[in-house]
């Protein structure tokens, strides 16, 4: 019996061995930078999940140093596995990575994989797989993703939307040049801009515009024959912008027709959430709009000067609509970007009473490639 119990105890002693002295069971990372700064701060960050790592939020592990000459820096005891490795110099020692008014970073970085995104990062691009008791150095270069007067973009794009007005054939599509650019606090992104004016961290406001299309020609259908086209305008006033737990975003916002072809504006509440697959990013959105008395006339309504037999006039209050939409972000390559975005948008009792009216809800979508400076 004591024989057996001391079998046990070297059975065991030897499981434990590892732990306690013995081999080594954790991976470790060793870091050389290309071009360290003098002095400061510089941080280590991986990653084990892709969705965190498309926001640069939540690392797996972040350990920081302070620059004193020496040749490489280290991660310890990380469990074997995949990760996503990102340095940056953390300028003004504030133990978090600085972002510009729209969420892209201001501080130095690199990635691992000597990966140098134009967009969000991708997980995948950047992945790499620690074996155990493996001890894996990368040497990275630092740079600014903004570089020092911003990032710009050109491409084609188009927006479109189907038709929910009685016999209209086809859809509204609209072919427009996809200039893209993110400054410290200017974004321009297809038929929208956007520019910072309080606040760089979980809540900003921004002053916001957006190009919008006209939503029919009267020659498109015989039965708006005589109500005359409607206009594209554009729409510009303020936005509110919050992080929210989890990597939730939400954003609310007023913008009126500035060229006054409507008379009115519209009111917006979304909330978002961006996952990655591979190259691609998502990012399901939900909303409700408010749309003032006038706008909601303009689009919908029938003024009694336009009334026919077989067209009532029609007079609408302010409305409310829903969508539910996703965004899409594909990296062809570090240099050319795939946009896209594409929504239903459902109305309420109130436009589908109107008699121009044909069905309860419209899909918008907005497309572009887009080559990154």
């Amino acid at each position: 019996m004591k024989s057996y119990r001391m079998l046990n105890l070297a059975v065991m002693l030897g499981l434990m061995l590892p732990f306690f002295g013995g081999r080594v069971i954790a991976a470790e990372i060793s870091v050389q930078l290309e071009n360290p700064p003098s002095s400061g701060t510089v941080a280590l960050a991986i990653y084990s999940s892709a969705n965190t790592f498309g926001d640069l939020r939540d690392p797996f592990r972040l350990m920081s140093y302070k620059l004193d000459g020496r040749e490489s820096y280290q991660l310890t005891d990380i469990p074997a596995g995949e990760y996503a490795l990102l340095v940056y110099y953390d300028e003004n020692d504030n133990l978090e990575i600085d972002k510009n008014f729209i969420g892209i970073p201001t501080e130095p970085l690199g990635f691992s994989n000597n990966y140098r995104p134009k967009g969000p990062p991708s997980f995948t691009r950047a992945a790499f797989t620690l074996a155990q008791d493996e001890r894996r150095q990368f040497t990275v270069g630092l740079y600014r993703p903004l570089g020092k007067r911003g990032r710009l973009g050109v491409g084609v794009g188009a927006i479109s939307r189907s038709s929910p007005y009685r016999d209209y054939d086809g859809s509204v599509t609209q072919v427009i040049p996809a200039i893209t650019y993110n400054g410290a606090r200017l974004q321009v992104l297809g038929p929208n801009v956007s520019f910072g004016l309080v606040g760089t961290g979980k809540l900003r406001l921004a002053a916001a515009g957006t190009y919008r299309q006209g939503v029919y020609d009267e020659n498109d259908s015989e039965y708006l024959r005589g109500m005359g086209d409607r206009d594209s305008t554009f729409m510009a006033g303020l936005a509110l912008q919050a992080e929210l737990p989890v990597g939730f975003d939400m954003a609310l916002g007023y913008q009126h027709d500035l060229l006054d072809r409507i008379g009115g504006g519209e009111a917006r509440l979304a909330i978002d959430k961006s996952f990655q697959l591979g190259t691609f990013r998502f990012s399901p959105e939900l909303g409700v709009n408010w749309l003032a008395q006038d706008l909601a006339n303009y689009d919908f309504g029938v003024p009694r000067s336009k009334a026919e037999a077989d067209r009532p006039a029609y007079r609408l209050d302010s409305v409310f609509t829903f969508d539910v939409g996703v965004g899409m972000l594909y990296e062809i390559t570090t240099d050319w970007l795939l946009v896209m975005n594409v929504a239903v948008e459902f109305f309420d009792n109130e436009v589908t009473d109107s008699p121009i009216v044909d069905e309860d809800y419209v899909l918008k979508g907005f497309f572009a490639v887009n080559y990154i400076f």
